[in-house]
């Protein structure tokens, strides 16, 4: 039986002229690197959500659950839009439910002085409502496009990377001990 944690980092940016992709690639990298996960990159720019919620998915809704229902974990990065997350990954957080149930999230976040804060502490109320738990630590990038460089790397490498290592570090207790617990008694929202 195949144990390896299967971790789903999820880019909750559409806007044009965003840079969500270079933050979840880097991030993808790091999580690739870590050893403790099988990886998935999901961009929201590329999966193809209707706009309004179908009492029958679309085909392309029930591929992108699928993709959440293999998760063991995930982690989103999201842009602070206007103190909060942007429509786009509220959108396609509410596309799903059973799959996020009983899993751990975990966040990188990009934004202006803050580094998308807001956004994190927003999307901690909508998980908990999801019944997913969300571990403590992020990585956020505060003037992000300041904090990367041409190659998409964090200019100051270590800082970022060090700090995606205790997040992953914590993700992968949380998604180990929570597959455990959902393999010994299935969840089950009352």
């Amino acid at each position: 039986m195949d144990r390896t944690l299967k971790l789903a980092i999820i880019i909750g940016s559409t806007r044009e002229g965003r840079f969500g992709d270079t933050v979840g690639r880097w991030f993808a990298k790091e999580a690739a690197s870590h050893g403790g996960f099988a990886v998935d990159l999901i961009d929201l720019i590329d999966i193809k959500l209707p706009p309004s919620h179908r009492a029958k998915p679309t085909p392309d809704v029930d591929a992108f659950r699928a993709r959440l229902a293999a998760a063991d974990a995930f982690v989103i990065v999201t842009p602070e839009y206007n103190h909060s997350y942007p429509a786009s990954l509220k959108h396609a957080i509410d596309q799903a439910y059973v799959e996020w149930m009983a899993k751990p999230v975990g966040f990188v976040s990009y934004g202006g002085t803050v580094g998308g804060v807001r956004a994190i502490e927003h999307l901690r109320h909508v998980f908990a409502e999801l019944h997913a738990t969300t571990i403590r630590d992020y990585i956020p990038f505060l003037n992000a496009r300041r904090q990367f460089d041409d190659n998409g790397d964090p200019i100051d490498r270590e800082g970022p990377r060090n700090a995606a290592k205790v997040m992953l570090d914590r993700l992968a207790w949380w998604a180990d001990a929570l597959r455990t617990a959902r393999d010994a008694r299935p969840y089950v929202k009352s």
